[in-house]
């Protein structure tokens, strides 16, 4: 790779006297936070974008600077899906289908963070339910639409490192309920899906990848009480460096659009560089190694096509 981009590269930077006229690029959550950014960079540089909102109004308010930026041939399309409801995936999966246009990049960006104990729609545990089941369902149906050199970009976070999937109690039917136990568990599967992905498509030219945006102040962040902060941050917010929105989307762009593909394939990536492996519980960097695990991923596709009863045979 050329160019060196670190944890305070913007998009902006990462995608420097790049051309993306000609891309589709379809990006989830693009109401608020990294999706508005991650949608505008792209657009700014040529890229006709599908942004993905549950809800519309708020999106379409809050994407006009995406339209006004947009330029060289880019733009923006907004569409109704809401991840805590498989009939919201399917219906907005189908009905891109059936419209036919090709993909060049899916930049699974939407999900929720250390909410309450609650439920989607399905009945699945609120936050497995949304992150990842949504998106597993979603992502696989729109495989077809994926032109050869596509990539799959999947938000996961440094929270992986809470938990581990828990395969024999996803919905936390018998385990205590904790909110960032409960994250944890939905962004390793973030993961171990894009490794599942990379490894059934990528004998059709179409890798996946997993990013972590790093710490970013946005709407994710709604439902944290003191006491989980507390609970991750032990010194307080002020011992922590947060990143700006542009610098938190510029992982998830430099990895769609920017590395070589053959070097993000398969991999978790944090500050615009794959990640390294590393066990180390006071390490705040790198990626566990059960987050890569190939048979682990396995079981968790299967598991995931069983709890949402559909099967996708796409490799």
């Amino acid at each position: 790779m050329a160019n060196t981009f670190g944890a305070e590269s913007t998009t902006d930077e990462v995608l420097a006297g790049m051309n993306l006229k000609g891309k589709r690029i379809l990006v989830t959550g693009a109401s608020a936070g990294l999706g508005i950014e991650t949608a505008r960079s792209l657009a700014a540089h040529g890229a006709q974008v599908v942004g993905a909102a549950r809800d519309l109004d708020k999106a379409k308010r809050a994407t006009e600077g995406v339209r006004v930026a947009a330029a060289n041939g880019g733009g923006l399309e907004l569409v109704q899906l809401d991840l805590a409801s498989l009939a919201s995936v399917r219906n907005c999966a189908d009905a891109l289908v059936a419209a036919g246009k090709p993909f060049d990049v899916i930049i699974a960006n939407a999900g929720v963070m250390a909410c309450p104990k609650g439920k989607t729609s399905d009945g699945f545990e609120t936050q497995f339910g949304t992150n990842h089941l949504g998106h597993f369902v979603f992502v696989n149906k729109l495989v077809p639409l994926l032109k050869p050199g596509a990539r799959i970009i999947n938000l996961s976070s440094a929270g992986h490192r809470f938990a581990d999937v828990d395969l024999d109690d996803p919905n936390f039917d018998r385990t205590e309920y904790h909110p960032f136990v409960s994250y944890g568990r939905s962004k390793t599967a973030n993961i171990l899906f894009s490794v599942g992905l990379d490894r059934r498509l990528k004998g059709r030219d179409i890798r996946s990848a997993a990013v972590h945006p790093g710490g970013i102040q946005t709407e994710l962040g709604r439902h944290l009480t003191p006491e989980l902060i507390a609970q991750i941050m032990p010194a307080g917010p002020a011992s922590f460096k947060f990143k700006t929105i542009p610098q938190g989307s510029a992982t998830s762009v430099w990895s769609a659009v920017v590395a070589p593909a053959s070097a993000v394939g398969g991999r978790y990536c944090e500050d615009c560089h794959v990640a390294d492996v590393t066990n180390d519980p006071a390490s705040r960097q790198g990626v566990r190694s059960y987050a890569l695990d190939s048979e682990r991923a396995d079981a968790l596709w299967a598991k995931s096509e069983q709890m949402v009863d559909e099967r996708f045979n796409i490799g």
